[in-house]
């Protein structure tokens, strides 16, 4: 049986033993322990590119993986002048070669170089068929634990090169200029495997037994699709932290033909005439939905249907009391649209435009949000909460349900009536004073 899984962010002992026994060294996993494959040779980050024998399959050779360790206490030191950059929340790491200064080798020819520039082939190569017989990269930094700066990775991902180039550098003991290579590699998006490796799969591709195909059923999902589609796909199969936070359209919707689904409907059709209306009910929602993170807070008012400024209704947020306390002023954003149409980036960002510091901003739809809005909204940290169809018909489901026994046409009225009064065209800043 092979090895286990490697998790990115996970911290694994690498001991100078190399035992794969026990499972655990010092409360951390054993590195040799998740990486073993019986009767084959060990996998090992003795080097920083450390390229495992190639195997000849039934249809074409192939080199199972190549293991890639950054260790960053030695960088801008004299042996290692470079620095390695690993940006994983956006899926990209910048990788400097083993070519050194005083090295005779052509740069290209070093170890580690020509393993990595020769998976750089096979990762720009024209055909599925091909691509399957790439070379996978399996990325690992150096960590102190324990007050020891060695024998401790972490893993970091699964990559490919996507541009690799001649750079001069500067050092060595006699602080002279040498050529190396710089690695652009791609982070995959590993979200379909609960962002892991599985150790079957690199076993799999060391057995000389099964063809480049076969072995691809064990890969990540991303990775088979890089195979099937090409570099073009690398855009949508990048890892981006920000996809984990990402809800998929189909999961923000009731599901069709239950009863969510029909409450939903009738909130739209009961507002599509009168929006001004829905944004009583969006301020409820919303601050319901604060208010159930255990959080005080104060409800405001509706703004005029003109003259809004971008906002629909204004609250409060308290944070804390006293000196430890902080208020923020709540900017809520209310849209009846079909339960079946989207939310863009650029309807998100002009609410967010209308942020001041220490204010933030909540949008309530009755329909979703795309997946492209999410993922601007979550990279440039836009302080503002979203609360699609789904989220809405759940609070005031059971809003009704609480107050109105179970009655939804009842709950809205009442919501109706108790907001009546509020509509007001007073500045949002003027929520601090109450």
């Amino acid at each position: 049986m092979a090895g286990g899984q490697m998790r990115v962010g996970q911290v694994f002992r690498y001991a100078s033993g190399k035992n794969p026994v026990p499972a655990r060294l010092d409360d951390y996993d054993n590195f040799h322990h998740v990486t073993h494959s019986p009767g084959m040779p060990r996998a090992l980050l003795e080097a920083g590119i450390n390229g495992m024998a190639r195997v000849v399959g039934p249809d074409r050779a192939r080199r199972p993986a190549i293991l890639i360790r950054s260790s960053p206490w030695k960088a801008g030191s004299t042996e290692t002048p470079w620095h390695d950059v690993f940006d994983m929340d956006h899926g990209h790491v910048r990788y400097f070669g083993d070519h050194k200064a005083g090295q005779k080798a052509a740069p290209g020819t070093t170890t580690g170089n020509a393993a990595l520039l020769e998976a750089f082939n096979g990762h720009q190569a024209a055909t599925p068929a091909e691509r399957a017989a790439a070379t996978p990269l399996l990325l690992f930094r150096a960590v102190s634990r324990n007050r020891r700066p060695k024998g401790y990775v972490e893993f970091c991902g699964l990559g490919l090169v996507e541009r690799a180039e001649r750079v001069v550098q500067w050092g060595g003991p006699k602080h002279t200029t040498f050529t190396n290579y710089v690695y652009d590699i791609a982070l995959i998006d590993l979200m379909d495997e609960n962002d892991a490796v599985s150790w079957d799969w690199i076993h799999a591709r060391r057995d000389a037994s099964l063809t480049a195909t076969q072995v691809l059923t064990a890969a990540p999902r991303a990775w088979r699709a890089w195979v099937k589609d090409g570099n073009l796909a690398l855009p949508r199969l990048r890892r981006r932290v920000a996809k984990a936070r990402i809800t998929k359209v189909k999961d923000q919707k009731p599901v069709v033909g239950s009863p969510e689904a029909a409450d939903l409907a009738a909130v739209y059709k009961r507002f599509d005439r009168n929006k001004h209306d829905f944004e009583a009910v969006a301020a409820t929602v919303a601050a319901r939905v604060l208010r159930g993170s255990g959080q005080r807070y104060i409800d405001g008012w509706l703004t005029r249907r003109s003259g809004d400024g971008g906002a629909d209704f204004v609250g409060r947020l308290d944070l804390g009391s006293g000196l430890a306390g902080t208020s923020l002023v709540v900017l809520g954003q209310a849209k009846c649209i079909k339960p079946d149409s989207l939310i863009s980036a650029e309807q998100i960002a002009r609410v967010v435009a209308r942020l001041r510091r220490g204010w933030i901003g909540v949008y309530v739809t009755t329909g979703s949000y795309s997946e492209p809005a999410q993922v601007e909204m979550v990279e440039d940290q836009y302080p503002i909460v979203l609360i699609n169809g789904m989220d809405l018909i759940r609070e005031l489901r059971a809003i009704a349900r609480d107050d109105h026994g179970g009655d939804l046409s009842a709950c809205l009225d009442h919501i109706m009536a108790s907001t009546a009064t509020t509509v007001t065209n007073r500045r949002p800043e003027e929520i601090l004073l109450e």
